[in-house]
């Protein structure tokens, strides 16, 4: 925390870091450790465990005042990050999916990153990629961007939630995830604030992002069908510019073509005339 000249210890922001899980107790452990190791200090842990039946409430009970458990029956990742912020107290959030972790100078460079530039909303930092325990490398599309991001995210999310810092207030002028969505709830908030914010990057990898199990979000199947349903959103939203409307509906056209061709060979002939609707009409 070179960059900070603060004087005393509660002069230093509050950062409330929000891990939402689910049945996840045979990863959790890695996820609070590395929260819990950070050289920054000043910060509240939040877990929000989103109804799970393992062994996840025996492993928080393990860490006693350290975490605050919140308990909610099963509603999906959107929800448990919107309780979470919604019980958080910090100036600044901080996301952390339970089967990701942090290095132990994550908080303190992303705290630093505020402090010199009071006027950002929102950062994120580089991060490691590892794959059923091998490291890999991301592809050139994948590589993160900073400041205006949001033509660029319409393809695919470029924004890590495990990555990301933000100041409280930026939920007041964008509004939570989008609860109704599955999966792709992060791509959904992502556009709502890339469209007016600049994204901001510190070109540091200080997360590892794991990935390769069977119980990843991102693995479930017809993952378009919630981006196609994101960019409806924003689409109508009269949010965007001139140039990001048109950005986002050449991109909501090709999506819905490639998902109503997999539709087709899967025989699902309905749905695939729905998306065809979509495509012809852009909305």
């Amino acid at each position: 925390m070179r960059n900070l000249r603060i004087r005393s210890y509660k002069e230093y922001p509050l950062v409330s870091v929000i891990i939402p899980s689910y049945n996840r107790g045979w990863i959790l452990k890695d996820a609070i450790d590395s929260v819990l190791s950070q050289d920054y200090r000043r910060f509240e842990l939040l877990v929000i465990d989103d109804g799970s039946t393992d062994n996840t409430q025996d492993i928080l009970k393990y860490y006693k005042e350290d975490v605050r458990v919140i308990c909610q029956s099963n509603k999906g990742v959107s929800a448990a990050r919107n309780i979470g912020i919604a019980s958080s107290t910090g100036s600044l959030i901080a996301f952390l999916d339970s089967d990701d972790f942090w290095l132990p100078g994550k908080l303190s460079r992303q705290v630093d990153f505020f402090t010199s530039n009071p006027d950002a909303l929102i950062c994120q930092t580089e991060e490691t990629w590892i794959r059923n325990g091998k490291k890999v490398n991301p592809k050139i599309k994948h590589k993160k961007k900073s400041g205006n991001i949001f033509i660029p995210s319409l393809l695919l999310c470029l924004v890590s939630p495990s990555a990301v810092m933000l100041k409280r207030n930026l939920f007041d002028n964008v509004g939570m995830f989008d609860e109704t969505l599955p999966a792709c709830e992060d791509y959904d908030l992502w556009l709502r604030i890339s469209c007016k914010y600049k994204i901001d990057l510190i070109d540091m990898p200080l997360i590892i992002k794991r990935g390769g199990h069977d119980d990843q979000i991102s693995r479930q199947p017809c993952l378009d069908k919630y981006r196609i349903k994101a960019l409806k959103k924003i689409i109508n939203s009269k949010l965007l510019l001139k140039e990001q409307q048109q950005a986002a509906e050449k991109v909501l056209k090709e999506k819905c073509l490639i998902y109503a061709g997999g539709c087709i060979k899967r025989n699902r002939l309905k749905e695939a005339d729905l998306y065809m609707k979509n495509f012809s009409a852009g909305i």
